[in-house]
């Protein structure tokens, strides 16, 4: 069987069983016999067991069975399955992609969006993580001629608005006067002009979470400065329905609704690419509180005003 068709049954299983919480095999088969992946064909009790151990091998899944609820299989860490895990992620990629490409004949009718990553460059980011390697890389940021020479522990790689990011972890000891240093850098993957292995090692901090180290974010910019805090937007029109269906930030949730408008609390810190964020939503958005933040957005929008109103410049 091929490597596609085999990445079609486990998801199959997978959302099978997360879909119905809790399944016995005879009721697997019952709804696997009305697939076309079946062939008219049950999946035999050996196949599912290798399914089992495939899919905890590559997506972190753990399917048990319950002997004292009539033999049912259910996900024993369903919780991984949350919105902003990895293997979330993967699944709803794989079962876009298999939907997909049984529709080919529509290929002209589907637009998709664009994801800007080299593969060699993500491989090798990912080899250096599994090896706990630095890696050596060529970096030169928007703006600048300048090509910076950098030698970095990657920690985690993040997606966020179609652009891959690696997380670099730096640690100087105290030499030659100058104070030691510990502290964490993120670069995008569209700006590493060159990235090489090391065979220098290290050791990952076990207490380092990356779900912690971005809990506070909007994405992936952390400003030391810029403390988290309590945000209140009001959405007016349909923005509302929008952000209930995709929420800005894990920490979101509604908490007043009025004829036309609804209010959302955050808490998060209000970096730049926050505030570009509400800026691009401004005519549907408005900032409540805190108050310092509601003096800078208007700051912001006073500047573009400006642009806007003198051509010339």
């Amino acid at each position: 069987m091929k490597l596609s068709a085999k990445f079609k049954e486990y998801v199959w299983l997978v959302n099978t069983i997360y879909r119905h919480e809790r399944i016995t095999l005879p009721e697997i088969n019952r709804l696997w016999m009305r697939t076309d992946m079946s062939g008219g064909e049950p999946m035999a009790r050996a196949t599912f067991c290798r399914h089992r151990n495939e899919i905890e091998d590559i997506f972190g899944l753990y399917i048990a069975c319950d002997m004292k609820d009539g033999a049912r299989y259910y996900i024993s860490n369903s919780e991984v399955l949350g919105r902003d895990t990895v293997q979330h992620w993967m699944l709803s990629v794989i079962t876009m992609s298999n939907i997909l490409s049984e529709s080919l004949s529509l290929q002209d009718r589907i637009v998709p969006e664009a994801t800007t990553v080299n593969d060699e460059m993500l491989v090798t980011v990912l080899t250096a993580m599994k090896r706990s390697v630095r890696v050596s890389v060529v970096y030169r940021r928007y703006g600048s001629d300048k090509e910076s020479h950098l030698d970095f522990e990657p920690y985690c790689i993040k997606l966020f608005e179609r652009r891959w990011y690696v997380l670099g972890h730096f640690c100087r000891p105290a030499a030659d006067g100058k104070p030691a240093a510990d502290y964490f850098g993120i670069f995008a993957f569209d700006r590493i002009l060159s990235i090489r292995l090391t065979d220098v090692s290290f050791i990952i901090d076990p207490k380092f979470s990356p779900a912690d180290y971005f809990r506070e974010c909007y994405g992936i910019y952390i400003d030391d400065h810029t403390m988290a805090e309590r945000i209140v937007l009001r959405a007016y029109g349909k923005e509302r329905y929008y952000l209930r269906d995709l929420p800005i930030h894990s920490s979101q949730r509604e908490v007043a609704t009025g004829d036309d408008y609804s209010d959302f609390e955050l808490f998060l810190r209000p970096t730049e690419d926050f505030c570009s964020y509400l800026l691009g939503h401004s005519v549907h958005l408005r900032v409540l509180s805190p108050d310092s933040l509601v003096a800078h957005l208007r700051d912001m929008l006073s500047s573009a005003y400006i642009r806007y109103t003198d051509l010339h410049t």
